[in-house]
């Protein structure tokens, strides 16, 4: 096999040059000003997201929840056990659900009117400006409103403002109310517009300064002075949009054990989301302590309706009392009447407030077991003397877990964990009181019979009385229970007052939001330039190594190398200067020396396979056209004959010749002519301009290219100019397109196949290399051609002697550098 005068490492010539290869950093260095581009480029992109995008705020509150005692339990001795009923996680994942909660959102939307959005346009977007202008809008919420309108404001002087907005004629436009929405109107317009300037009012009043047919606002100024021609715009959303695009707190606990609740939000406008989540606490707020005292507001109502009843029934007795006195000219009892006043008065007390209480319990049980939502006043026993307090405590259980049921259904469905827990809670706290109230009655049943028969006693004793005086007597009874009954509820009157007006909140407040000049959770300016440059940096390095991947083209000697069995000769530079025979018209080049070290390689290469022949027949081909056969074939004859060896070039390319082209010659005549029998040898010969470099151009193109190449003529021609020169240099078709290169290879000593960097793909070489490894084809090499010596496979000239020109124009970059070098 002929040798491979080709190391992966360098090739040395006689003038000491070589190649070295450095793939690391050449891969990417040769693409340094598709790197510039897209880091500047990257950059240039994360500073216009930087100004354009929407900036986006977090800001936080923090709550905490302790349940706190009812104050109208505390004088039951009662505090422990009602704390004790409700779990604090429970209550604490109430109020999560709660803020949550469609039905909390509304209020606080509605409460601060988070329906009007207030905006200001620039180039590329339009900016939430709520607070950060001049003035404030509030809706009249019992006027029909434009829904969905861009609407513009522009100040003028002396606190007067424009504003207008655009219509399509006879086109419908909604208005609602808020905050309900519920009511809906109709507005066609028949002008394209509207314009009308109107003054700001002085302060927040309730009377409306902008009254159109479709809108009805107070918008007053928030400034004693305005700058004019400000333009700003409003817009009035729907209340379910809006709440939808509030109704996002995130909720976080520090622990599963802490009491703290963080409320955070983020957001577009730091004043927007500081008032609605302090403003959303304190719904909250005011809705847990409402749901707290509700049990002691709701015993004040019933206790009122039986404290009316009782003060009348009192009155009427006292009305009897007096009458029947005044009819009967009775003045006060007598001894013994008075006596069995004193001793029956506490028995039959007690048994009016059994009968009470069984009556209570009766009317409770009944009331339990036929509701199932507890808003009314709830029948609670008044007079239970009992030391278990269990039912009152029981009931203001089952009044705080049906509302808070209330409170789910709004939110979540019934599926739902919390709900399906708290519905099972509810129905075991009705089994208990159930259960409890039987317990009671059956005692109260037992204590009353026991009155009963102790109060017979003394009523024997009564009838020994006269007439008159036992039914004084009776009346006596009664109304001292009458009163008793009185004094008691206007006691329980008083201690459910106290217990509203001293209810503790649950919900403390430990740090309100307000803007801290917080820097934006997004976008982070320092981020987003870092992620600008690292996309900048990767991209290209992406790009090159997946354009690489897919790219089926010969780069490099190794793939070459590792894929073919045929060796490499040498290879070509790329030629920079354009020109056609380079190593005459620039014999310093870098591509010129790399013609010579070609040569070398090949006087090398004979020198190690001798031919007996006079003239050295090299024949030049490739796989398919523009590999750049015709010109190494050109500048290889040339490099040969500059040597002062009698060169002669052959273009038996007999289809598509070349070679007159790069000698600016005709190609009237030439090979074919002989071929044909229409001329000598003699006469077909050219001189060229380079000294001892003869040409044999192609002539007329014939229609049987490859009979010509196999007649006898052809080989008379190659004997002939075999005795007469040194070197004979073939351009021959491309291999893989046509044979007629394959049938002028019995010529050659040595076959130079071409395969171009960046051009040839892998597979065309194939068929060749099959020849060869039959050993069908033999004496055959690649040479690389178009071979960059900066290129991104980072193969590099060093020349010692530094004689050779440099195949680059200057440029400004290069003289720059070159002048930085020369100045230190």
């Amino acid at each position: 096999m002929t040798p491979n005068y080709i190391e992966q490492s360098r090739i040395r010539d006689p003038h000491d040059a070589f190649i070295e290869k450095d793939i690391n950093y050449k891969l990417y260095l040769q693409h340094w000003k598709f790197f510039v581009f897209t880091i500047i480029f990257s950059l240039f992109i994360a500073g216009f997201l930087n100004n354009y995008l929407t900036k986006t705020y977090s800001l936080n509150s923090i709550i905490s929840v302790n349940e706190e005692s009812d104050p109208l339990l505390i004088s039951d001795n009662s505090t422990n056990y009602s704390q004790n009923l409700r779990d604090v996680n429970n209550y604490i994942e109430t109020i999560d659900i709660t803020l949550k909660s469609r039905t909390h959102n509304e209020k606080v939307v509605s409460n601060l009117q988070f329906y009007v959005e207030y905006l200001k346009k620039w180039r590329f977007k339009s900016e939430e400006v709520y607070k950060k202008i001049p003035f404030r809008v509030f809706v009249k919420e019992d006027s029909f409103q434009l829904l969905d309108q861009l609407i513009k404001i522009e100040t003028l002087k002396d606190l007067q403002f424009k504003l207008s907005t655009e219509f399509i004629p006879k086109t419908s436009y909604d208005l609602i109310q808020f905050p309900d929405n519920t009511e809906t109107k109709v507005y066609t317009p028949f002008d394209h517009g509207f314009n009308r300037i109107f003054f700001f009012n002085q302060n927040d009043t309730d009377e409306s300064n902008v009254k159109t047919p479709f809108l009805d606002l107070n918008i007053y100024a928030t400034q004693s002075e305005i700058e004019p021609h400000q333009v700003f715009y409003i817009r009035l959303n729907s209340m379910n949009s809006s709440v939808e695009k509030y109704n996002r707190i995130s909720i976080n606990r520090p622990s599963k054990e802490s009491s703290f609740l963080i409320l955070e939000m983020e957001g577009a406008n730091k004043n927007r989301i500081a008032d609605y989540l302090n403003e959303s606490v304190q719904v909250l707020i005011r809705d847990k302590q409402k749901q707290k005292t509700l049990y002691a507001t709701k015993i004040i109502r019933y206790i009122d309706e039986l404290f009316e009843k009782e003060a009348k029934q009192l009155g009427s007795i006292r009305q009897e009392i007096g009458a029947y006195k005044k009819a009967n000219n009775i003045l006060n009892l007598s001894a013994q009447a008075d006596e069995l006043l004193v001793q029956t008065s506490n028995l039959s007390l007690e048994l009016k407030e059994v009968n009470k209480n069984i009556e209570e319990l009766d009317i409770l049980e009944k009331y339990i077991r036929s509701n199932s939502i507890y808003e009314e006043p709830v029948p609670v026993p008044a007079f239970f003397k009992l030391d278990d307090k269990k039912i009152s405590l029981m009931i203001e259980e089952l009044i705080n877990e049906s509302t808070e049921l209330e409170f789910l259904k709004d939110k979540v469905k019934p599926i739902h964990p919390d709900y399906q827990k708290l519905t099972k809670k509810i129905a075991s706290t009705k089994d208990n009181l159930f259960e409890n109230i039987s317990n009671n009655r059956t005692f109260l049943n037992r204590n009353k019979q026991a009155l009963v028969k102790e109060l017979s006693l003394y009523d024997n004793r009564m009838q020994l009385l006269p007439e008159k005086e036992q039914k004084l007597v009776k009346y006596q009874k009664e109304y001292d229970f009458s009163q008793f009954y009185y004094n008691y509820l206007k006691q329980k009157k008083y201690e459910a007052k106290a217990a509203v007006e001293a209810s503790i909140s649950d919900i403390k407040i430990i740090d309100i939001a307000t803007d801290t000049d917080q820097e934006p959770i997004f976008p982070r300016p320092k981020l987003i330039y870092l992620g600008g440059l690292i996309f900048g940096i990767v991209f290209p390095i992406f790009y090159i190594h997946v354009k690489d991947f897919f790219d089926q083209k010969i780069q490099t000697v190794d793939q070459i190398e590792n894929n073919y069995n045929i060796p490499i000769l040498g290879f070509v530079g790329k030629n920079l200067w354009k020109k056609k025979i380079v190593v005459f018209e620039s014999p310093k080049s870098l591509i010129a020396e790399s013609f010579r070290t070609l040569r070398s390689n090949i006087n090398l290469l004979f020198k190690n396979n001798p031919t007996k022949k006079r003239a050295k027949t090299l024949l030049i081909t490739s796989s398919v056209r523009n590999e750049g056969k015709t010109m190494i074939s050109v500048n290889i004859s040339t490099v040969f004959a500059m040597s002062g060896k009698k060169t002669i070039l052959l273009s038996m390319d007999l289809r598509k010749p070349k070679t007159h082209q790069y000698f600016e010659l005709k190609n009237d005549i030439g090979i074919t002519n002989y071929l044909m029998g229409q001329k000598e040898i003699s006469e077909l010969i050219i001189k060229s301009k380079i000294s001892n470099l003869d040409l044999m151009l192609c002539g007329t193109i014939p229609n049987n290219p490859s009979e010509l190449i196999l007649s006898d003529s052809c080989t008379d021609l190659f004997h002939f100019l075999e005795k007469k020169y040194d070197y004979i240099i073939v351009d021959t078709p491309p291999v893989g397109i046509v044979s007629d290169a394959l049938e002028l290879f019995k010529y050659s000593d040595a076959i130079f196949y071409i395969i171009r960097r960046n051009y040839s793909k892998m597979g065309m070489m194939d068929r060749i290399d099959r020849k060869y490894t039959n050993k069908k084809v033999t004496k055959i090499n690649y040479v690389l051609n178009d071979f960059d010596i900066k290129s991104k496979y980072g193969y590099t000239y060093k020349y010692t002697y530094g004689y050779q020109e440099n195949d680059h124009p200057k440029s400004l970059w290069s003289k720059l550098i070159r002048l930085f070098k020369n100045n230190p």
